[in-house]
């Protein structure tokens, strides 16, 4: 599809570069609260699986603010914990509620690990999510900043439930379903729609 192929990653590049001028000093000011409140790395990178790319699985580091305490486990999805509440720090509640913790995933943008909008990057060793996105080709898309499930459900979707709208979003794609799944997700997070801390449904 040459939107997916070549609009898609342009309006990305561009995107993404105005977003980080915008957000480098909001981005620098978070920085700076993050190590007072907590002294450690600013930013958490974490194994997230990428594009299928020629039949083969990729993965990548995907980038955001620390939101949790320097001592909780790297590499358990915040759903699987069973009081997540004890591993947030007070900063980190606030930048999960608004979304500013995702604010360097726009230089995974600009790399093109992720794009503005696709299945939301599990972590790669989700292997459940992982086998059903790959039986409904979601995972031949880039995962995304915004995505179709995390505006219809979020957090309170079970895995199938996520998988199924990564589907529908594959088979849906295009510049203006891309601006519809942006905006309502934006719009979501401004609202605190559907964010749940905690273990979900399977």
């Amino acid at each position: 599809m040459f939107y997916q192929k070549y609009i898609k990653r342009i309006l990305d590049i561009v995107v993404s570069l105005l977003g980080l001028c915008i957000a480098a000093i909001p981005m620098l000011i978070v920085a700076i609260v993050i190590v007072c409140s907590d002294p450690g790395t600013v930013i958490f990178s974490q194994k997230r699986a990428g594009m299928r790319k020629n039949g083969e699985e990729t993965t990548f580091q995907m980038y955001k603010f620390r939101s949790m305490w320097m001592s909780t486990p790297a590499d358990i999805p915040t759903s699987e914990l069973e009081h997540p509440e004890d591993h947030i720090t007070p900063v980190g509640k606030f930048l999960r509620k608004t979304s500013l913790d995702e604010l360097p995933q726009l230089v995974n943008i600009l790399r093109g690990d992720m794009s503005f909008v696709g299945p939301r990057p599990a972590l790669y060793n989700q292997e459940d999510l992982l086998q059903l996105r790959q039986e409904n080709g979601s995972d031949l898309v880039k995962p995304g900043l915004f995505g179709w499930a995390q505006m219809n459900g979020r957090d309170k979707l079970t895995v199938e439930q996520k998988a199924e709208l990564d589907g529908e979003y594959v088979k849906r794609m295009s510049f203006w379903f891309d601006c519809r799944c942006l905006f309502g997700s934006v719009i979501g997070s401004i609202l605190q729609k559907d964010i749940v801390e905690g273990k979900q449904k399977k």
